[in-house]
């Protein structure tokens, strides 16, 4: 367990750092740079799902918030 431990622990880490930085940049209004970094954010997600780090239905439902919440910066 502590193997898997450290084999997981940088997949999420970078999963959630990579969905901090796309909120970051959506709230501050830049929306170029918000697409990508949903973008990149979306695609961590999925990596970490895919190999388990991370639900698949959690990766869903980050990817699902993180999408609605750029759509609605796209609107305003």
């Amino acid at each position: 367990s502590e193997r898997k431990r450290r084999r997981n622990a940088p997949l999420r880490s970078q999963a959630k750092t990579s969905v901090a930085k796309a909120r970051r940049l959506i709230n501050a209004d830049s929306p170029e740079d918000a697409e990508k970094a949903a973008t990149e954010a979306v695609s961590f997600l999925d990596k970490a799902a895919q190999k388990g780090v991370i639900h698949r239905g959690n990766a869903a439902r980050r990817k699902s918030r993180l999408m609605k919440q750029l759509a609605r910066s796209r609107s305003q």
